[in-house]
């Protein structure tokens, strides 16, 4: 596992891990990567516009540089939070660097990542709990996950997967932003039948699991929600789901 090491102001490079989805008709997009050489995980603040990342072609394993810097407000488990200038991107990274970065920055399961006892099925972490970082990655078994369709929101989809250790976890929402507009683009079962078909064909499947933003449920539930920002499969990326859709205007 990569150590972290407190960060200055500098140019960095990183690869992009995360590009995130948030509500329908929101222009931004959540977008997270590893640097190249220390290992730390950072997240560009203020958010970068969906307009923008597809203007200069970013995606998933793509090269970001810029000069990083802690944010001043920024508080755990959101640790990764950094303004940036001068920010540049250089394409995309190799297939092996990109899964070199991922498979760094594992940890065996979801609760050893976040540091937290979790009962069955709970996807929140409690807002007085002091974890210190709000993204992990995980390696899976390709036949131990399964993409299923959210039976009380059609057209959204969620994640069931068994993490290392043997933990099964269930109907994690998917921000991830290639699954999300495939989602929008096939919503009838058999799409998803064959999605989980090859992915179960794949040699290694990489999980990246983030919290939310400190949020209250309308039913009173408080904390830092899980969900699953990046799901990549070697040798071969989906590459299918990985063309977006611009945000639809009229939503809030």
């Amino acid at each position: 596992m990569l150590i972290h090491h407190e960060m200055q102001t500098m140019k960095r490079s990183i690869i992009i891990t995360d590009l995130t989805r948030f509500k329908p008709g929101n222009p931004d997009l959540c977008t997270a990567g590893i640097d190249r050489e220390t290992g730390e995980c950072i997240r560009p603040m203020p958010y970068l516009k969906f307009a923008k990342c597809m203007e200069l072609g970013i995606l998933p394993g793509g090269i970001l540089s810029g000069e990083f810097t802690p944010l001043g407000s920024r508080t755990a488990p959101h640790t990764e939070d950094c303004q940036y200038e001068k920010l540049s991107f250089h394409g995309p990274c190799c297939g092996e660097e990109f899964r070199s970065v991922l498979a760094e920055s594992c940890f065996p399961s979801v609760e050893t990542g976040f540091e937290v006892s979790l009962a069955i099925g709970e996807k929140v972490i409690p807002p007085d709990h002091k974890v210190q970082r709000s993204i992990i990655t995980l390696q899976v078994d390709p036949r131990d996950i399964e993409i299923v369709e959210n039976s009380y929101k059609p057209g959204s989809i969620r994640l069931h997967f068994i993490d290392s250790v043997g933990r099964r976890h269930r109907y994690f929402p998917i921000t991830d932003l290639g699954f999300f507009d495939y989602a929008q683009r096939h919503r009838d079962s058999s799409a998803l039948t064959a999605l989980n078909i090859e992915i179960a064909k794949q040699k290694e499947i990489f999980l990246r699991i983030g919290l939310s933003r400190r949020y209250r449920s309308p039913q009173g539930k408080d904390g830092f929600w899980m969900q699953a920002n990046g799901i990549y499969t070697f040798p071969k990326i989906l590459s299918y789901i990985r063309s977006y859709t611009e945000p639809e205007s009229n939503q809030t």
